[in-house]
């Protein structure tokens, strides 16, 4: 019998990690998916926002990749540490595990680039550490289509829920007919 508990998620236990969302990055990227995937990775976003959900943010190499872009920079909760790294892990990343273990978080929703590189090895890591990975297929994306859908497929392998936005924000929503899913459905094409 399949375990579903992975499947699900729930506010109170549910971190946002997002992965590299940076300027010369997300221009790299595959100009035909670029928008939406940051379109819904601003939607996760508000989520959060509107759930209270913690957020942790990477930047790879921001010298040579530049900063977090604006739509997801001007988005952040007051006080979103913005964690630089070398590494391909966030995991890895100065201050990530001790900020993630303080969120005492089972569950992260991750998005970001590129989903055979970073995004990649952030929920891997994550899975070692036994936490329930969803990851936003289309919150996700690489420089082609061939090396994200590589990227998704081992990721759903190793034991991550490869899901999508909408998803994502129903299932923490819960229920309709809250404030919470009246301000998230009015953000929803």
């Amino acid at each position: 019998m399949l375990d579903s508990a992975r499947f699900r998620l729930s506010p109170r236990s549910t971190a946002l990690v997002l992965v590299d969302f940076q300027e010369r990055l997300y221009r790299a990227m595959e100009p035909e998916r670029r928008e939406e995937v940051l379109a819904n990775a601003v939607l996760l976003l508000k989520l959060a926002q509107t759930l209270g959900l913690p957020v942790l943010v990477t930047e790879q190499y921001p010298a040579g990749l530049g900063a977090t872009v604006p739509a997801i920079k001007n988005e952040l909760p007051g006080g979103t540490p913005i964690l630089e790294k070398l590494v391909f892990s966030a995991w890895g990343a100065e201050g990530f595990p001790e900020s993630f273990r303080s969120l005492n978080a089972r569950s992260a929703v991750v998005a970001g680039m590129e989903s055979h590189v970073c995004v990649l090895g952030t929920a891997l890591d994550l899975l070692d550490q036994a936490v329930a990975v969803h990851v936003a297929a289309d919150a996700v994306i690489s420089r082609t289509r061939a090396n994200w859908e590589t990227g998704l497929r081992i990721m759903e392998k190793a034991g991550a829920v490869v899901s999508s936005t909408e998803t994502v924000i129903f299932q923490l929503l819960g229920r309709a007919g809250t404030e919470a899913f009246k301000a998230m459905s009015k953000l929803l094409r």
